[in-house]
């Protein structure tokens, strides 16, 4: 309860537009500084349980098991973590492409759900909680690869989960 409610936080200060990415090229120590706060913890940990949920718990653990041997005793980047996940996938995920879009990206997105008769369709764009209309920036390229799982009347949680990857501004 206490996670959620910091997540809440989290996502408040990250629909500003005044957030940053959670990843991104520094140039200075103040930088740097800025760049390991409180909301890109949270934030982190919060798209590493998205992550784990989409590619299943074995298969998440396996990826972190790949990644702790390959670099125990040494320095790794970001990357590294999304690499040794694709190991895992065997080429049937792209996992760096899919969080590069969540940890390069400031913001999170609002996906939009419309149902007719028996045709889902989705749809994302940024969200924003507030509009300051003196420090708004475009939106338009704003894209997320969004992990969306789903249930149907044949198909619940604790038989199957349905898995459908948004990674357009509009699907079906």
């Amino acid at each position: 309860e206490d996670f959620l409610n910091l997540i809440f936080k989290a996502m408040m200060k990250d629909s500003l537009n005044s957030s940053h990415p959670v990843s991104s090229a520094v140039q200075s120590s103040e930088q740097i500084e800025e760049m390991f706060d409180a909301f890109s913890y949270i934030k982190g940990a919060s798209l590493l349980l998205m992550l784990k949920h989409y590619l299943t718990k074995d298969v998440f653990q396996a990826g972190i098991e790949v990644y702790l041997h390959n670099h125990n005793y040494g320095s790794a980047r970001s990357d590294d973590l999304w690499d040794s996940m694709n190991e895992i996938t065997n080429g049937t995920l792209d996992v760096k492409k899919l969080m590069k879009t969540w940890i390069l990206q400031k913001g999170f997105p609002l996906v939009t759900v419309v149902r007719k008769g028996k045709i889902i369709s989705v749809q994302q764009e940024k969200f924003f909680y507030s509009m300051e209309p003196e420090n708004w920036t475009s939106d338009a390229s704003y894209l997320w690869h969004i992990p969306l799982t789903y249930i149907t009347s044949s198909c619940n949680f604790t038989h199957c989960t349905n898995a459908y990857l948004l990674d357009q501004k509009s699907g079906m």
